[in-house]
Protein backbone atom coordinates (compact mmCIF):
# COMPACT_ATOMS: atom_id res chain seq x y z
CA UNK A 1 0.00 0.00 0.00
CA UNK A 2 1.27 3.64 -0.94
CA UNK A 3 3.18 4.93 2.54
CA UNK A 4 0.48 8.15 2.27
CA UNK A 5 -2.46 6.48 1.46
CA UNK A 6 -1.85 4.24 4.39
CA UNK A 7 -0.99 7.62 7.02
CA UNK A 8 -4.12 9.14 5.38
CA UNK A 9 -6.37 5.93 6.08
CA UNK A 10 -4.76 6.26 9.93
CA UNK A 11 -5.37 9.64 10.23
CA UNK A 12 -8.98 9.42 9.30
CA UNK A 13 -9.40 6.36 12.02
CA UNK A 14 -7.83 9.02 14.40
CA UNK A 15 -9.89 12.15 13.34
CA UNK A 16 -13.04 9.88 13.96
CA UNK A 17 -12.10 8.62 17.53
CA UNK A 18 -11.68 11.99 18.18
CA UNK A 19 -15.07 13.54 16.74
CA UNK A 20 -16.61 10.63 18.98
CA UNK A 21 -15.59 11.76 22.29
CA UNK A 22 -17.68 14.56 21.60
CA UNK A 23 -21.37 12.77 21.53
CA UNK A 24 -20.31 10.80 24.16
CA UNK A 25 -19.20 13.71 26.74
CA UNK A 26 -23.07 15.16 25.34
CA UNK A 27 -24.80 12.09 26.62
CA UNK A 28 -23.05 12.09 29.49
CA UNK A 29 -24.16 15.53 30.38
CA UNK A 30 -27.07 14.91 29.30
CA UNK A 31 -28.26 12.99 32.55
CA UNK A 32 -26.93 15.37 34.66
CA UNK A 33 -28.64 18.16 33.12
CA UNK A 34 -32.05 15.91 33.02
CA UNK A 35 -31.30 15.50 37.02
CA UNK A 36 -30.77 19.18 38.03
CA UNK A 37 -34.02 19.85 35.97
CA UNK A 38 -36.53 17.93 37.98
CA UNK A 39 -34.88 19.64 40.56
CA UNK A 40 -35.59 22.98 39.25
CA UNK A 41 -39.07 21.84 38.35
CA UNK A 42 -39.86 20.84 41.64
CA UNK A 43 -38.48 24.00 43.64
CA UNK A 44 -40.59 25.51 41.26
CA UNK A 45 -43.64 23.42 41.96
CA UNK A 46 -42.61 24.29 45.98
CA UNK A 47 -42.50 28.03 45.16
CA UNK A 48 -45.83 27.96 43.62
CA UNK A 49 -47.29 26.14 46.54
CA UNK A 50 -46.30 28.49 48.89
CA UNK A 51 -47.63 31.51 47.10
CA UNK A 52 -50.74 29.76 47.16
CA UNK A 53 -50.39 28.95 50.66
CA UNK A 54 -49.44 33.03 51.47
CA UNK A 55 -52.61 33.81 49.15
CA UNK A 56 -55.32 31.56 51.07
CA UNK A 57 -53.47 33.02 54.52
CA UNK A 58 -53.93 36.72 52.78
CA UNK A 59 -57.51 35.62 52.19
CA UNK A 60 -58.16 33.72 55.61
CA UNK A 61 -57.09 37.11 57.71
CA UNK A 62 -59.49 39.50 55.14
CA UNK A 63 -62.12 37.05 55.83
CA UNK A 64 -61.23 37.15 59.63
CA UNK A 65 -61.34 40.84 59.83
CA UNK A 66 -64.65 41.10 58.31
CA UNK A 67 -65.88 38.77 60.79
CA UNK A 68 -64.84 40.95 63.65
CA UNK A 69 -66.59 44.03 61.86
CA UNK A 70 -69.71 41.63 61.55
CA UNK A 71 -69.48 40.47 65.28
CA UNK A 72 -69.48 44.88 65.99
CA UNK A 73 -71.99 45.27 63.43
CA UNK A 74 -74.46 42.87 65.57
CA UNK A 75 -73.68 43.83 68.93
CA UNK A 76 -75.11 47.48 67.60
CA UNK A 77 -77.91 46.14 66.28
CA UNK A 78 -78.85 44.65 69.22
CA UNK A 79 -78.28 47.98 70.98
CA UNK A 80 -80.53 49.27 68.58
CA UNK A 81 -83.00 47.04 68.88
CA UNK A 82 -83.83 47.94 72.60
CA UNK A 83 -84.42 51.03 71.22
CA UNK A 84 -86.51 51.29 68.16
CA UNK A 85 -90.22 51.96 68.39
CA UNK A 86 -92.08 51.08 65.39
CA UNK A 87 -92.61 47.67 63.88
CA UNK A 88 -90.80 49.25 60.42
CA UNK A 89 -87.87 49.81 62.79
CA UNK A 90 -87.68 46.20 64.20
CA UNK A 91 -88.32 44.65 60.60
CA UNK A 92 -85.10 46.47 59.29
CA UNK A 93 -83.19 45.67 62.24
CA UNK A 94 -84.21 42.16 61.92
CA UNK A 95 -83.65 42.07 57.96
CA UNK A 96 -80.10 43.62 58.97
CA UNK A 97 -79.24 41.02 61.58
CA UNK A 98 -80.40 38.20 59.26
CA UNK A 99 -78.06 39.38 56.24
CA UNK A 100 -74.73 40.03 58.99
CA UNK A 101 -75.32 36.83 59.90
CA UNK A 102 -75.64 35.22 56.62
CA UNK A 103 -72.18 36.93 56.02
CA UNK A 104 -71.02 35.40 59.25
CA UNK A 105 -71.56 32.12 58.12
CA UNK A 106 -70.49 32.44 54.33
CA UNK A 107 -67.34 34.16 56.46
CA UNK A 108 -66.93 31.06 58.40
CA UNK A 109 -67.28 28.62 55.79
CA UNK A 110 -64.89 30.93 53.58
CA UNK A 111 -62.38 30.26 56.55
CA UNK A 112 -62.94 26.39 56.84
CA UNK A 113 -62.14 26.17 53.18
CA UNK A 114 -58.76 28.23 53.00
CA UNK A 115 -57.47 26.21 56.19
CA UNK A 116 -58.38 23.07 54.48
CA UNK A 117 -56.31 24.79 51.49
CA UNK A 118 -53.32 25.37 53.17
CA UNK A 119 -53.55 22.56 55.09
CA UNK A 120 -53.31 20.58 52.00
CA UNK A 121 -50.50 22.91 50.07
CA UNK A 122 -48.34 22.12 53.35
CA UNK A 123 -48.82 18.47 52.67
CA UNK A 124 -48.17 18.97 49.16
CA UNK A 125 -44.61 20.45 49.99
CA UNK A 126 -43.59 17.95 52.35
CA UNK A 127 -43.99 15.30 49.76
CA UNK A 128 -42.09 17.79 47.40
CA UNK A 129 -39.37 18.20 49.58
CA UNK A 130 -38.81 14.87 49.89
CA UNK A 131 -38.96 14.15 46.33
CA UNK A 132 -36.40 17.39 46.15
CA UNK A 133 -34.01 15.25 48.41
CA UNK A 134 -34.53 11.96 46.47
CA UNK A 135 -33.59 13.49 43.21
CA UNK A 136 -30.84 15.84 44.66
CA UNK A 137 -29.38 12.39 46.20
CA UNK A 138 -29.63 11.26 42.88
CA UNK A 139 -27.98 14.74 41.33
CA UNK A 140 -24.72 14.05 43.18
CA UNK A 141 -24.03 10.35 42.24
CA UNK A 142 -24.66 10.73 38.53
CA UNK A 143 -22.45 14.10 39.16
CA UNK A 144 -20.02 11.63 40.53
CA UNK A 145 -20.30 8.86 38.42
CA UNK A 146 -19.85 12.14 35.41
CA UNK A 147 -16.51 13.20 36.95
CA UNK A 148 -14.96 9.66 37.36
CA UNK A 149 -16.23 9.12 33.08
CA UNK A 150 -14.92 12.50 32.37
CA UNK A 151 -11.72 11.88 33.57
CA UNK A 152 -11.23 9.04 31.39
CA UNK A 153 -12.49 10.53 28.49
CA UNK A 154 -9.97 13.08 29.23
CA UNK A 155 -7.46 10.14 29.40
CA UNK A 156 -8.66 8.48 26.23
CA UNK A 157 -8.69 11.94 24.50
CA UNK A 158 -5.19 12.93 25.64
CA UNK A 159 -3.81 9.66 24.00
CA UNK A 160 -5.30 10.26 20.70
CA UNK A 161 -4.29 13.76 20.50
CA UNK A 162 -0.49 12.31 20.84
CA UNK A 163 -1.19 9.66 18.55
CA UNK A 164 -2.29 12.20 15.90
CA UNK A 165 0.30 14.48 17.30
CA UNK A 166 2.76 11.59 16.02
CA UNK A 167 1.41 11.02 12.78
CA UNK A 168 1.15 14.41 11.74
CA UNK A 169 4.33 15.68 12.72
CA UNK A 170 5.47 12.66 10.34
CA UNK A 171 3.48 13.40 7.23
CA UNK A 172 4.01 15.45 4.31
CA UNK A 173 2.57 19.23 4.51
CA UNK A 174 1.61 18.67 1.27
CA UNK A 175 -0.81 15.55 1.54
CA UNK A 176 -2.00 16.47 5.31
CA UNK A 177 -3.04 19.99 3.46
CA UNK A 178 -5.16 18.34 0.91
CA UNK A 179 -6.72 15.81 3.18
CA UNK A 180 -7.26 18.71 5.32
CA UNK A 181 -9.01 20.67 2.17
CA UNK A 182 -11.53 17.82 1.73
CA UNK A 183 -12.40 17.32 5.53
CA UNK A 184 -13.90 20.68 5.68
CA UNK A 185 -16.81 19.38 3.91
CA UNK A 186 -16.52 15.54 4.29
CA UNK A 187 -15.85 15.66 7.68
CA UNK A 188 -15.18 11.72 8.69
CA UNK A 189 -16.31 10.66 5.55
CA UNK A 190 -12.91 12.11 3.86
CA UNK A 191 -11.34 8.61 3.86
CA UNK A 192 -14.01 6.00 2.74
CA UNK A 193 -13.61 2.12 1.49
CA UNK A 194 -14.49 0.81 -2.05
CA UNK A 195 -17.17 -2.04 -1.88
CA UNK A 196 -19.00 -3.30 -4.77
CA UNK A 197 -17.45 -0.88 -7.10
CA UNK A 198 -18.92 2.16 -5.07
CA UNK A 199 -17.51 4.86 -3.55
CA UNK A 200 -18.77 4.46 0.72
CA UNK A 201 -19.09 8.51 0.78
CA UNK A 202 -21.37 8.98 -1.88
CA UNK A 203 -22.45 5.43 -3.29
CA UNK A 204 -21.80 6.00 -6.67
CA UNK A 205 -20.32 3.67 -8.88
CA UNK A 206 -16.90 4.32 -9.98
CA UNK A 207 -15.63 3.33 -13.20
CA UNK A 208 -13.27 0.56 -14.46
CA UNK A 209 -10.10 2.64 -14.79
CA UNK A 210 -10.36 4.44 -11.09
CA UNK A 211 -11.58 0.92 -9.51
CA UNK A 212 -7.95 -0.62 -11.26
CA UNK A 213 -5.89 2.18 -9.55
CA UNK A 214 -7.87 1.65 -5.98
CA UNK A 215 -6.85 -1.67 -6.34
CA UNK A 216 -3.31 -1.72 -6.79
CA UNK A 217 -2.95 1.12 -3.97
CA UNK A 218 -0.42 2.97 -5.92
CA UNK A 219 -0.98 6.28 -5.18
CA UNK A 220 -3.54 8.33 -3.48
CA UNK A 221 -6.86 8.14 -5.56
CA UNK A 222 -10.51 10.68 -5.40
CA UNK A 223 -13.59 9.53 -6.29
CA UNK A 224 -14.84 11.15 -9.62
CA UNK A 225 -17.67 11.89 -8.37
CA UNK A 226 -17.46 13.11 -5.06
CA UNK A 227 -13.46 14.11 -4.21
CA UNK A 228 -13.32 11.80 -1.60
CA UNK A 229 -10.26 9.67 -0.89
CA UNK A 230 -11.02 5.99 -1.95
CA UNK A 231 -9.01 2.86 -0.62
CA UNK A 232 -9.75 -0.81 -1.05
CA UNK A 233 -11.01 -3.19 1.98
CA UNK A 234 -9.26 -6.46 2.82
CA UNK A 235 -12.21 -8.09 1.39
CA UNK A 236 -11.54 -6.48 -1.48
CA UNK A 237 -8.25 -7.54 -2.51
Amino acid sequence: MNKYLEELINLSKIDKEIDAFGPRIESIQKKLRAAKEKEDEIKVQIDTYKSEITESKLKKSKNELHLAELADKLNDLSKKSALVKTDKEIKALQLEEEISKEQIDFANEEIERLEKIIAAKNLDIEEANTKLEEISKETMEISASIDTQMKEIEEQRTQVYEQKQKLVSDMSQKILSFYEKIRKWAGNTTVVPVKKQACYGCFMRINDKTYAAVIRQDDIVTCPHCGRILFKESEEA
